[in-house]
């Protein structure tokens, strides 16, 4: 598995020594995951390993032992089961420490913070501006499920007897707590691997609220993840042409002017930032636009 990693076609790979590794068997997961970092074969993916969380004993020897083993080849560190901004600022400690002794880029590691609980939740606004290394606030929602003792059989799914939007003031309180302090907002897995038509519509709605990106648990949800969250061609040319069209209204040859009509459609700054996320995703995501603004002549 730390071997087909490395030829995923995912922004980011994590190696994880976190769940996905048994009490008995941290040490060795330490020395494979730095054998993985160190190895040739790796893409344009950015490398990043979940350590354990500060509640256990092995937090501070995850960061040691990957960062002395490999400690260049990593540029992010996910942090899980945050409950409060002391919690980031020993991680932050931490990294500062061995970044200083080990000859590492200050501040180049960032921590991806995992909010899996009702205090990581009711804290997310301080979590997410503990550091300046936070990059993310990334919901975990099977364990945020089992803290909150939510009646749903699985992560992302509502809970039976329940008619109204079960994730809705988890997903809005992690996106403006990450808004606020201007990081990413990523949604938790879909561990229904072999359900793309599930992940499709649950990653649909974080990225209809303006999540960043979702968190994939099998290669086959990467494909899925790309669809749901880059903007269609369609919406990607309106947003260039809106750009476009602001820019030329409001200069001095457009006339100056700060509210202007595109065909049905006024624009103003509110729609020149709605615009400008919608295109700085598309073009992230490769999209190139035809679009092309032609002022009317008088």
């Amino acid at each position: 598995m730390l071997e087909k990693a490395r030829g995923i076609a995912a922004d980011e790979v994590f190696l994880d020594l976190e769940d996905a590794v048994a009490p008995s068997a941290k040490e060795a997961a330490r020395a494979m995951v730095v054998s993985a970092l160190g190895a040739d074969g790796w893409g344009t993916q950015l490398r990043a390993v979940r350590v354990n969380g500060w509640s256990t004993p092995w937090t501070r020897e995850d960061l040691v032992a990957v960062l002395e083993g490999a400690g260049d080849r990593v540029e992010a560190v996910v942090l899980p089961k945050v409950h409060r901004a002391e919690d980031v600022r020993r991680a932050d400690e931490a990294l500062t420490e061995l970044e200083h002794r080990l000859g590492l880029t200050p501040g180049g590691i960032v921590l991806e913070v995992q909010i899996e609980s009702a205090r990581g939740l009711v804290n997310a606004e301080s979590i997410a501006a503990a550091s300046p290394r936070v990059a993310a606030l990334v919901l975990g929602p099977a364990d945020l499920i089992a803290d909150l003792g939510m009646r749903t059989r699985g992560p992302g799914e509502q809970p039976s007897g329940y008619d109204g939007e079960a994730f809705h003031y988890p997903l809005m309180r992690i996106l403006v707590a990450a808004r606020a302090a201007d990081v990413q907002a990523i949604d938790g897995p879909y561990l229904r691997v072999r359900d793309l038509d599930g992940l499709r519509r649950l990653a649909g709605r974080s990225a209809a609220l303006g999540y960043d990106g979702t968190w994939c648990v099998h290669p086959d949800q990467v494909g899925v993840a790309d669809e749901v969250f880059t903007p269609t061609q369609e919406d990607f040319e309106h947003a260039d042409l809106v750009l476009q069209a602001y820019a030329w209204h409001t200069s001095a040859e457009g006339g100056s002017r700060g509210a202007v009509m595109l065909g049905q459609e006024m624009l103003d700054e509110a729609s020149r930032a709605m615009a400008l996320r919608v295109f700085a995703r598309g073009r992230a995501a490769g999209l190139r636009s035809a679009a092309r603004f032609e002022p009317l002549s008088d």
